[in-house]
């Protein structure tokens, strides 16, 4: 009995240009392609390169940074009476105690103006996302037009009418004040133009004025004038601008006038801000600023590590190629035309 023979089945041919090929080539990463190849000059080079450019930039931006004077002085503790030192607490919540103190500042060194004043917290949260939330950017615009303000819980509603500016960020603004005195006459400081113009602008209404303010049982921290529009209070708009750290800076004002050397400055303040009940800190810094900015070492210090771990290892390569040189060979495929000229 003859056996047929089985019919072989039939080989599809696959047209190079076809999509079913493009897309083969795409899964086994076979497009084409420049593949360059890496010579150890090239690399060392590159590194060299790398290194001469960013250590320049980093010693020029901490130069810039080290030229910045600053004065520093933490007061929170300073300016709590000695009875009340191991309850804090009690001491800011008990509104019949005077809170105002006086700290002397000695400058170190010739502070040309403007000298920007900051108020400095530390451990503070403003980050933290039910208080970042608790506010009303459409109220802050709008005023009592907008009526979507369940944002703001609860400092929505105070005995049953609204609260404006609402939410929690504006309700705890910061409300130390200061007063600072060289000899016998007051620095003037200037407290316009401190927040950034696209917040006055775009982001406060320029007919919302507050109402029902801190007149609840609890007061959370400063007040504010029901006669002056939302745009023209500048405390509330830097307040309002939410930093990403717990310790952070917020601008005050400025001092228009030159510092010189061995100045005594006699800083009067009104300690009414509660940090004690969260452990945090209260500081006052006078600054100068550079064509960089304000004082931060960090930007110039990571340029300097960054270009001298780059020159070292150009170095290192450089050794070892020296010591373990061999020739470089290179695969002259070009992937583009699917031609290997290395046979």
């Amino acid at each position: 009995m003859e056996l047929g023979r089985a019919s072989s089945p039939a080989v599809r041919t696959i047209p190079i240009d076809s999509p079913i090929s493009a897309l083969n080539k795409f899964k086994q990463q076979n497009l084409p392609a420049c593949k360059p190849v890496l010579k150890p000059s090239c690399v060392i080079t590159s590194f060299l390169v790398l290194g001469f450019i960013f250590v320049p930039i980093g010693l020029t931006t901490l130069c810039a940074s080290r030229t910045v004077v600053e004065i520093v002085d933490r007061y929170d503790s300073g300016c709590v009476p000695g009875a009340f030192r191991s309850n804090k607490v009690s001491f800011i919540k008990d509104t019949s105690l005077p809170k105002n103190c006086s700290r002397i500042l000695k400058v170190r060194k010739h502070m040309k103006a403007p000298i920007y004043i900051y108020y400095q917290l530390d451990n503070y949260y403003q980050n933290h996302r039910r208080y970042v939330k608790s506010r009303s950017d459409q109220q802050l615009l709008h005023g009592l037009k907008s009526n979507n303000t369940s944002s703001c819980e609860p400092e929505e509603f105070n005995n049953g009418l609204p609260v404006v500016p609402c939410g929690l960020i504006a309700w705890s603004l910061f409300n130390d004040t200061y007063t600072f005195v060289r000899g016998t006459k007051e620095l003037r400081i200037n407290r316009k133009n401190i927040a950034w113009e696209s917040d006055r602008d775009s982001k406060f209404g320029k007919h919302v004025y507050p109402l029902n303010f801190q007149n609840g049982t609890l007061i959370g921290g400063g007040k504010l004038d029901p006669h002056i529009p939302l745009s023209d209070q500048e405390d509330l708009i830097v307040w309002m601008r939410t930093a990403a750290l717990p310790s952070f800076r917020k601008l005050y004002g400025r001092i228009e006038e030159d510092l010189e050397a061995d100045d005594v400055i006699v800083v009067h303040l009104m300690n009414n801000y509660n940090t004690y009940s969260f452990g945090g800190k209260k500081k006052l810094v006078l600054s100068t600023s550079s064509w960089l900015g304000g004082r931060n070492d960090f930007l110039g210090v990571a340029y300097i590590f960054v270009g001298g771990s780059s020159i070292i290892l150009s170095i290192v390569f450089l050794l070892l190629h020296m010591k373990n040189s061999r020739p470089c060979v290179e695969k002259a495929v070009s992937s583009w035309s699917g031609k290997d000229h290395s046979s």
